[in-house]
């Protein structure tokens, strides 16, 4: 197992600040700090996934970051395959699991994060997909992934709204 290299954010915006805004600092280290030059980001928890990736890149695009949008990807397994790091963002925890498992992605992105190390950042939605399941998600169930077990990135769960 390679060095869990995780950023877990508890939100993406803190008042009175703008998207990211608040944790502009840290991301730019933990990325920087990884050589990271492009971000895959995944919109799976919000509906409007082409707004959710265009407030993604142009927030990051500044930061000197490139940004995919795993949704535009022709095939998501080998976006994850070939990604420096993913961003995996906030939104409802059920629709972004069963997102997560419809394009076949647990699997893969546990194995890259903890056997290459590639760097993972988790917003909110993000954040509790990281862990071992998302039993404690305070999110409405909108839709039912196959399973509550999550990517087991960390081995304990995270509410990060408490």
């Amino acid at each position: 197992m390679a060095k869990r290299n995780l950023l877990l954010l508890s939100n993406s915006t803190l008042y009175p600040t703008g998207y990211l805004e608040y944790a502009q600092e840290i991301i730019c280290e933990f990325l920087r700090g990884a050589n990271v030059q492009e971000v895959l980001f995944v919109p799976y928890a919000l509906r409007d996934q082409d707004g959710y990736g265009s407030k993604v890149k142009s927030t990051l695009t500044p930061w000197g970051f490139k940004v995919s949008s795993i949704h535009e990807a022709d095939d998501p397994t080998f976006a994850v395959k070939k990604a420096q790091a993913i961003f995996i963002g906030g939104g409802n925890t059920f629709q972004l699991l069963k997102g997560l498992y419809d394009n076949q992605l647990v699997e893969l992105i546990r194995g890259r994060v903890l056997n290459e190390g590639m760097p993972y950042i988790g917003s909110s939605a993000g954040t509790n997909v990281s862990t071992v399941s998302i039993n404690t998600t305070n999110d409405m169930p909108i839709v039912y992934p196959p399973s509550f077990s999550a990517l087991h990135l960390v081995p304990f769960n995270i509410n990060p709204h408490y």
